[in-house]
């Protein structure tokens, strides 16, 4: 290699340096893969700065005459502030950070001692605070259908306005009259909209850049690194490539290429995001910008020829479905178990064959909004409290058919919250297999009913707070279970293997003296108490279904107030689940015990929206 050739391949090793900082930088759409990585911020920071470092060392031994002196440059400086956005994006997402970030101003309220002052000298008291007051709405129709942009706008004022949910600050009582005033004349399809655009910003500000980006100083930024890295490739164009090598050179044009096919999808992203069009229609200016908004709306709807609207997907909409009887029946034999056990892989399989997707549907989304609206109505803060804490009973009392369910009550109040979820999983499967009428609230039972198992089972950190010895029970349940089907139906001949062949059986037992007293309490099992318990459900007749409905509605709402918003954001990052959503809807309806603040002169605000 000649002298001019070797200067030559040093230059172009200086300048694919900064690359290295352009790709560790990463994507805008993912910073962090779990919330823990947001903690780490701080070694990101020390390996930006050994990165830094390592590419201005290789800078400097070029320098000065390198002929690739100005691209290296420009590229230096897009690939450091590409490496800073993505360490000020974890930072500000930790958790830490994030709650310091959202601390209100201190404030010490009324001078106590002026007005004690006052009192002493008039003799007569006016109380400052605001008596209780009645939730009103904000004066929209009832009913009234959202479009796409005004979706946008109200999940950004509330995912401003409540995004300390996430840190478990509280709210002032204007905040929940503001929230409840806006989703409880809703549709139940658009509420549920608002609240899945208002967790995606929820999830861009943990798991991706867009805080930091979506912010004037990240526009100013997000300019100059674009601009930087498309002058790198203009000058790098016109370059004389004179003792450069023709295999070096299209290494270098690769290099420049995939750098700026990622920058133009980065521009892309973030012109058409939510955060775009919710800046401009909070504007004052935004009636300029109808056409642009349009058009932004149009490229992320369904319909669009870009495609770009699954990239933008709220979330997953599907609910993972485990039944207990259908899982002991699709068991495997004992002697594939002892070679899985062996290999290790026995978990990973039966997750492939005991769990099934079922789609979300907006009539289900109904009946859960409908059931929490119902719930919300009452001003009263204490019975506020005990609806927050119900797990079933409030259901059963206040049935919209106004049956007496005074017998099933025993089988929420006198129970802990994961037996009560098992003992009304076992009987809404046998209730559903023996019943084959078709009603949506049959079939809304069903799936509510296997998509809390699931929790249960398959994410137990979610439902931790609320569950207790859970999984246990659950073990020595499918443990009694798995000795009633090898005793009456497997050891049949030509035995019905089905679902409903083994609700039938299971039913046919006699319950006439309870389990407990059989068995003592050694065993943790409920499989015929949950027998017991369908059979006082087909004492309901005609409206049973309605009311297992509003009690699996119930129990999930219990557990969604009462799981950790830590776990709830945890979850955005796997696609999201049906019970953050209903978790972030509570709060808007007033449902939660974060709003705890008396309503007075320091309190009151006006709406921002």
């Amino acid at each position: 290699m000649s002298d001019s050739e070797a200067n030559a391949y040093g230059d172009l090793l200086a300048f694919w340096a900064p690359f290295l900082l352009l790709h560790l930088g990463g994507p805008d759409t993912v910073t962090a893969i779990a919330l823990e990585d947001n903690e780490l911020w701080g070694r990101h920071l020390l390996n930006l700065l050994c990165q830094v470092g390592a590419a201005g060392y290789v800078f400097y031994q070029s320098f000065p005459n390198s002929t690739l002196i100005v691209p290296t440059i420009l590229l230096f400086i897009g690939g450091t502030i590409k490496y800073i956005e993505r360490t000020c994006a974890l930072y500000f997402a930790s958790f830490s950070k994030f709650r310091r970030s959202l601390l209100p101003p201190a404030d010490a309220g009324p001078n106590y001692a002026e007005k004690m002052e006052q009192i002493a000298a008039t003799g007569s008291f006016h109380s400052t605070v605001e008596p209780p007051y009645f939730l009103l709405h904000d004066g929209a129709e009832e009913g009234q259908i959202l479009d796409d942009r005004t979706v946008i706008k109200e999940a950004f004022f509330y995912f401003t306005t409540f995004k300390g949910i996430l840190v478990d600050l509280i709210f002032s009582h204007q905040d929940r009259r503001d929230s409840y005033g806006f989703f409880s004349v809703r549709a139940a399809k658009d509420a549920f909209r608002v609240i899945e655009a208002e967790l995606n910003f929820f999830y861009d500000v943990l798991y991706t850049k867009a805080a930091i980006v979506h912010r004037p100083t990240g526009y100013l930024f997000r300019a100059i690194s674009f601009g930087s890295i498309v002058a790198a490739f203009a000058c790098f164009y016109v370059l004389n490539k004179h003792g450069f090598h023709e295999y070096d050179i299209q290494i270098t044009y690769a290099l420049l290429l995939g750098a700026l096919s990622l920058e133009f999808v980065a521009l892309g992203l973030l012109i058409c995001s939510d955060w775009t069009i919710a800046k401009i229609v909070t504007s004052e200016e935004h009636r300029r910008s109808e056409s642009f908004i349009k058009f932004l709306l149009m490229v992320k709807s369904e319909s669009s020829p870009f495609a770009l609207h699954m990239i933008y997907a709220r979330w997953s909409r599907s609910l993972f479905q485990y039944n207990l009887i259908e899982f002991q029946l699709r068991k495997w034999p004992e002697w594939i178990e002892k070679i899985l056990a062996l290999i290790s892989l026995g978990e990973w399989l039966e997750d492939l064959k005991s769990e099934r997707v079922e789609a979300y549907s907006e009539n289900l989304g109904e009946l859960i909004f409908d059931e929490l609206k119902r719930k919300a109505e009452t001003s009263l803060l204490e019975e506020r409290k005990q609806i927050c804490s119900a797990r079933g009973e409030w259901a059963l009392k206040n049935t919209k058919t106004g049956q007496d369910c005074q017998n099933l009550l025993p089988f929420v109040r006198d129970v802990d919250y994961g037996k009560s979820l098992l003992l009304w999983h076992i009987a809404t499967e046998l209730c559903y297999n023996k019943d084959e009428s078709e009603n949506n609230h049959r079939k809304f039972s069903k799936v509510l009913s296997d998509y809390m198992l699931h929790l249960m089972i398959k994410e137990p950190d979610l439902m931790s707070v609320v569950v207790g010895i859970g999984q246990i029970r659950f073990r020595d349940t499918c443990a009694e279970l798995d000795r009633f089907l090898s005793q009456y139906i497997f050891n049949e001949s030509n035995a019905n293997r089905t679902e409903k062949y083994v609700c039938k059986e299971l039913l046919s037992v006699p319950t006439t003296v309870t389990p407990v007293d059989v068995k003592g309490d050694r065993s943790k099992s409920v499989l015929f108490d949950g027998c017991i318990l369908a059979k006082e459900l087909e004492e309901l007749q005609e409206n049973k279904w309605e009311i297992v409905s509003e009690v699996w509605v119930e129990l999930l709402a219990h557990a969604a107030i009462n799981c950790r918003p830590y776990m709830h954001a945890q979850q955005l990052s796997k696609g999201g689940e049906l019970i953050a959503l209903v978790w972030l809807l509570m709060a808007h309806l007033g449902l939660s015990e974060q709003f705890q603040i008396d309503r007075g002169h320091a309190n009151t605000r006006a709406s921002q929206r």
